[in-house]
């Protein structure tokens, strides 16, 4: 018997709001102050200035490991970066991803293990884009939602390990990637896909250790194939 009672739309995990909900602030903030419903006529420069004071900036890392100095405010754009986006669309496409693949990993994985496999993705995006990317700075969700990209994946190899159809599991990474080369080849596109690798990998990485079973599952699955 249909239960009509139920959600047209199966409800979000609350950790993928959590993350989503700053980033849709954010851009609401900037939105409005673009088009001057808000903070007069100095509003229009809000992004820029987000931009500015949040990006992680290769160069500016470069120079405080060279000092070997620290500052509070520069180590929190190894976080920062991922909530703030280049424009509606940036956000819109970074935030749609989030919310797709937050629902199946948040299922899957507990309250803190989404958000350690998000932030070691976003962190692990940053340094990699850091020392291997030219100077132009680094923005926006994406390396965070490769990360839960990579959980998705080993979550998918796991379930299945076994089959035969292991490769499946991968499916999704590399259409990302393909796509990605695609847009770069026919529009032109920057150094981002390094942090995007990064993030992927270090997603992946991180869910092996807070999945439920973590190692032992992993070698189970190894040892059975």
């Amino acid at each position: 018997m249909q239960d009509h009672t139920a959600a047209p739309l199966n409800p979000l995990p609350p950790v993928v709001w959590v993350l989503a909900l700053p980033m849709i602030a954010m851009e609401i903030v900037l939105q409005l102050g673009a088009s001057g419903v808000a903070g007069g006529p100095d509003a229009v420069g809000w992004r820029l200035d987000a931009i500015t004071r949040l990006a992680f900036v290769p160069d500016l890392w470069r120079e405080i490991l060279s000092l070997g100095q620290f500052p509070p405010e520069h180590l929190a754009r190894f976080v920062g970066y991922a909530f703030v986006h280049g424009n509606l669309t940036h956000t819109v496409f970074a935030v749609v991803i989030l919310l797709a693949l937050g629902k199946f990993v948040g299922e899957v994985l507990r309250f803190w293990a989404v958000l350690a496999v998000f932030f070691a993705a976003t962190i692990a995006g940053a340094f990699a884009y850091g020392f291997w990317a030219g100077p132009q700075p680094l923005f926006g969700a994406y390396p965070g939602d490769y990360g839960l990209v990579g959980a998705f994946t080993y979550l998918m190899w796991l379930r299945l390990a076994g089959s035969g159809r292991e490769y499946r599991a991968f499916t999704m990474i590399g259409f990302l990637l393909a796509a990605q080369l695609l847009f770069g080849l026919l529009f032109g596109g920057g150094q981002e896909w390094i942090a995007d690798l990064a993030g992927f990998v270090a997603g992946f990485a991180m869910t092996i250790l807070v999945v439920p079973g973590g190692i032992g599952r992993l070698m189970h699955r190894l040892r059975h194939r």
